[in-house]
């Protein structure tokens, strides 16, 4: 009982990923650089779709679903770890870690869904195009853009209620942030039932999800191999790649951190791409939609001509 209280009402240790050497001191500013274009570029992508009545489509709207869950990913993450670093202090409250744990679980669940989403959204608009907007209606867009937000947060709920069952040891997660493979490290009971339950979360989290990303991207380059015009060859595969790269890169490194055992992680290796995905693919997300798409681009040139013709 004391353990538990212990557990509870002690603050837990970041140990983090930078130390005060003038080569981490450059790589900490490079993670604020960034984390500044991550957050601009993601903001903008959701004020640019919100403000151009032209990009007020399915598509569109999933896509700034999308940049809103990076926003927030980020900044779960990023703004402590760069207030521990700057302060020298390197504690994260219990209430501050369990909270890291679901905004963070919950955004990557839903991005899971969400990116299935948008998959099945390119399926529908490039092999039903006659019956697109009864398929894809603004209704059916927002409740699958509904049910992803709700998804992802049931398995945050999950992941804190079963974090929170285990009893600790130790206070120094082997991390920049409270993730959950490296504060099971720290437990004083076995947790292999709960290891078991997680690869089970991330079968319906991950394998589900991408099932139905190569399930509607199958169908897809079918499509566009039918096609008879070059150039709508072109840009249905401009439009197609740009969803397949994110999807690479995010599914990727969620299989590896999450389908593993706890005993198979090595904090060096796992805080690597801990912070691929938690810091650089919300940086590329915007820059690869929106530099690869010219409809993107139109409205963003339109608003800095608003701006110009104010001043």
């Amino acid at each position: 009982m004391s353990q538990e209280n212990q557990t509870f009402s002690s603050d837990f240790i970041l140990l983090g990923i930078f130390g005060h050497s003038p080569t981490h001191t450059f790589l900490f500013s490079l993670v604020l650089g960034i984390f500044s274009v991550a957050f601009v570029g993601n903001m903008a992508m959701v004020l640019l779709i919100c403000l151009d009545a032209r990009l007020h489509t399915p598509m569109y709207f999933l896509l700034s679903q999308l940049s809103l869950m990076d926003l927030m990913l980020i900044c779960t993450i990023v703004p402590k770890t760069a207030f521990n670093y700057l302060s020298g202090s390197k504690s994260i409250s219990v209430a501050g870690c369990v909270a890291q744990i679901f905004f963070y679980m919950s955004l990557l669940g839903a991005e899971c869904f969400l990116l299935a989403v948008m998959a099945y959204d390119r399926y529908v608009a490039i092999c039903h195009p006659l019956r697109y907007s009864g398929l894809m209606s603004q209704k059916i867009c927002c409740f699958m853009a509904a049910s992803s937000w709700i998804l992802g947060s049931t398995d945050g709920i999950i992941e804190v209620a079963v974090v929170l069952s285990f009893s600790y040891c130790a206070r120094e997660i082997p991390s920049f942030f409270c993730d959950v493979p490296a504060l099971l490290t720290l437990s004083c009971t076995s947790t292999m039932l709960f290891e078991i339950m997680m690869f089970i979360c991330c079968v319906v989290m991950l394998l589900l999800p991408i099932a139905v990303i190569i399930a509607s991207y199958a169908r897809v380059i079918l499509a566009i191999i039918r096609m008879g015009s070059a150039e709508g060859r072109r840009k249905a595969f401009t439009t197609c790649s740009s969803h397949l790269m994110v999807v690479g890169m995010y599914f990727g490194a969620g299989m590896f951190i999450y389908m593993r055992p706890v005993s198979d992680h090595s904090p060096t290796q796992d805080k690597m791409v801990s912070t691929f995905y938690t810091i650089l693919t919300p940086m590329l997300n915007p820059l690869i939609y929106s530099l690869r798409n010219k409809e993107v681009t139109r409205a963003f040139m339109k608003v800095l001509g608003k701006d110009k013709h104010t001043e």
